[in-house]
């Protein structure tokens, strides 16, 4: 469950943090990419470890207020799975042309 969480907040990070403060930005990379302890900012930042959290927690709401508003890491996922239905079909031969076409099609409206 953690790691599910860190990698779904990896995802959000890379797609909205152009929207994040740039506190924000570097608490989320401390935290989710560089892995350090909420001590370990506190110490670094001069600030208490509740104020980190704090900071990490809304920066997370906020991630996933973005993610429901605009869904660019659902339609990131819906594209990798139809991509990879579209290889594994060209590639075992086991789709028609019409339903690669199909799938290129839903690909198109998805961008």
């Amino acid at each position: 469950m953690l790691l599910e969480k860190t990698t779904r907040m990896n995802f959000l990070f890379d797609f909205y943090q152009a929207l994040l403060t740039e506190k924000q930005r570097s608490y989320m990379e401390l935290y989710y990419l560089d892995d350090h302890s909420l001590g370990e900012i506190a110490e670094s930042y001069g600030v208490s470890r509740q104020a980190v959290y704090d900071n990490i927690r809304r920066t997370e709401t906020m991630l996933e207020e973005y993610e429901e508003k605009l869904c660019l890491l659902e339609k990131f996922q819906q594209r990798t799975q139809m991509l990879t239905q579209l290889a594994a079909g060209i590639t075992q031969q086991s789709m028609t042309a019409e339903e690669q076409l199909t799938c290129i099609e839903q690909l198109k409206e998805w961008d």
